[in-house]
């Protein structure tokens, strides 16, 4: 609910704070007073484009707060969700700035914010309605979601099995894309996993074999040095057998004398040295064999090793995951029309859940429909429409237009003479019609969610007498819900019927060559109320007959 709009230069309006209570509240004044202009400044703090043409003339800077009661709700949801903090019990104050040479700034509770925010924000504050209104109640576009409010239509169930629907969709979608890529590759595909099958990578292969080949080459190069080394440790004459001799001819007479001794360990351990350095050599020469077949061999398969990884772009040792990896792809393919065939069982599944679900939906949407129709045709009576006729139609979309609300095109249409057909309701209705259908309309839905404070601008345009009368106990009514209501209007019928008035005025002062001129607001007491109707109902000049008159209009409301 609205509780205060201050304005600072914006067009004639230089400064203004206005107090805001429940109930209904009425805008009156004369043709061309300013009355737009305070609906202008509240569309700004809603998120309306920021013209710098609002910018008082003289002036660098304009501002308008609007200060609204503490959220909740979807409200306080749509706040929370943009990271807008709001404390228990604090009012929601939203501020917007704009700069004579061009730019604007926002803020809710002082928290910056952009205009799209603020238009997201507006949607759950004011609704506004007037003759050329085309958002709110002329916008098809928000029809479902109003009859599905009237109805307590819930979508959730729906939304769930669509986006299901949607999953399983495109898990397909991305199957069939892989499987004709896969198809268009399968030719490549079954020659690289035979060739890498009758090759046979090893983990490691390509080590081992590098370092088989390189203890060959150097056993090539090695064999008859260490064939001569040998040659020194073999047969009779050989060092080591005479070092042997020698122990056992020492081993003798070492005992004879100390030095002998040390002698004869000293050779022990020379002769235990050279058996460990025979050993050694012999197996190094065992390691170093060379054998020109094995060699060959090696080579081959270390040529061919290399050359198919270069062929396939990836190291040696990852021939054996390539090769799983094309394998289970073949596989794939191989399987891909069964996988397939899951997959489109899936979907048609899900899609047939979906469909039940909304098909449900739209079957509770066609009875609420049915409820509304009555709902509104019951309040075009009092406002002079009997022989207009509403209809709610609810219509089956292209399934190319299935979404999470369901499968139904939801569209509010008018017949305003016997006999003529259905049709939008701004195809076919006057002015004043069209204002009367919309009030119908809110009243009917009005205690069916939307925001909290609504205003009409001039919806009594063009209507007078007994239809204003009704006008007002209409919106009379629709205060009594819990709205707040403001109506910006002509008639004093209408007007009679606010729990508040508020007078807008233009005035000009100053000398000849500049005068200024100003728009102001004044909240009227009563008697300047009986004032003012009275000048609604006699023009120019406020006879006797016409305060009479007012004190009878007053007396009503």
């Amino acid at each position: 609910m609205l509780q205060n709009l201050n304005i600072r230069n914006i067009v004639l309006i230089e400064a203004l704070s206005l107090d805001f209570q429940g109930g209904l509240s009425v805008l009156t004044g004369e043709t061309g007073a300013g009355k737009s202009i305070l609906l202008d400044s509240l569309g700004l703090v809603l998120g309306a484009r920021a013209e710098s043409s609002l910018v008082r003339n003289g002036c660098d800077k304009a501002q308008v707060i609007a200060t609204f009661e503490t959220p909740s709700g979807a409200l306080l949801s749509a706040l929370q969700d943009n990271e807008i903090d709001c404390e228990p019990d604090e009012s929601l104050i939203i501020r917007r700035s704009l700069k004579a040479d061009g730019g604007s700034k926002a803020y809710i509770n002082d928290q910056p914010c952009s205009a799209a925010l603020l238009r997201i924000i507006g949607r759950h504050l004011v609704e506004i309605h007037g003759q050329h209104d085309d958002r709110g109640l002329l916008n098809p576009s928000g029809h479902r979601d109003l009859l599905d409010n009237y109805g307590r239509c819930n979508s959730e169930k729906v939304a769930h099995h669509y986006r299901d629907w949607k999953e399983a969709a495109k898990a397909l979608e991305t199957a069939r894309a892989s499987l004709d890529q896969a198809e268009r590759d399968r030719e490549w595909l079954e020659h690289s996993v035979e060739e890498l099958q009758a090759f046979n990578p090893i983990d490691g292969e390509e080590e081992e074999l590098a370092g088989e080949r390189s203890d060959m080459q150097k056993g090539e190069r090695l064999t008859e040095e260490l064939k001569s080394v040998l040659s020194s440790f073999d047969g009779k004459d050989s060092g080591v057998t005479k070092l042997r001799a020698s122990a056992r001819k020492l081993e003798r007479i070492a005992p004879e004398h100390p030095t002998l001794s040390e002698a004869l360990s000293s050779l022990d351990r020379a002769i235990i040295e050279a058996n460990e350095a025979e050993s050694k050599l012999n197996e190094a020469s065992f390691s170093l064999t060379f054998d020109p077949q094995r060699l060959d061999d090696i080579e081959v398969r270390l040529f061919e090793l290399r050359a198919l990884a270069r062929k396939h772009n990836v190291a040696p040792d990852a021939l054996g995951v390539l090769l799983s990896d094309l394998s289970e792809k073949l596989s794939a393919i191989q399987a891909g029309g069964e996988g397939l065939a899951k997959l489109e069982a899936e979907v048609e599944s899900k899609r047939q859940s979906y469909f039940d679900a909304a098909r449900e939906l739209s079957q509770k949407r066609q009875k609420a429909a049915k409820a509304l129709d009555k709902a509104v045709i019951s309040e075009l009576v009092p406002l002079k429409l009997d022989a207009a006729k509403f209809q709610t139609d609810v219509a089956l979309l292209d399934e190319s237009r299935w979404g999470e609300s369901g499968m139904d095109k939801v569209e509010f249409l008018i017949s305003t003479n016997p006999g003529a057909p259905f049709a939008p309701l701004t195809k076919i209705a006057s002015g004043g019609e069209l204002s009367r259908f919309i009030l119908a309309l809110k009243v009917a839905l009005a205690e069916e969610g939307g925001a909290q404070t609504i205003i009409f601008d001039e919806i009594d345009r063009g209507v007078g007498g007994a239809v204003a009368s009704a006008i007002g106990e209409r919106l009379f009514k629709l205060a009594q819900s819990g709205k707040q209501m403001l109506a910006v209007t002509h008639s004093p019928q209408v007007a009679a019927k606010g729990s508040a008035h508020y007078y807008i005025a233009k005035s000009s002062s100053g000398p000849k060559a500049g005068i200024v001129t100003r728009t102001d607001v004044k909240a009227l007491n009563s008697d300047d109320r009986r004032q003012e109707i009275a000048r609604m109902l006699s023009g120019a000049e406020v006879t006797e007959e016409a305060k009479a008159q007012a004190d009878r209009l007053l007396e009503v409301a």
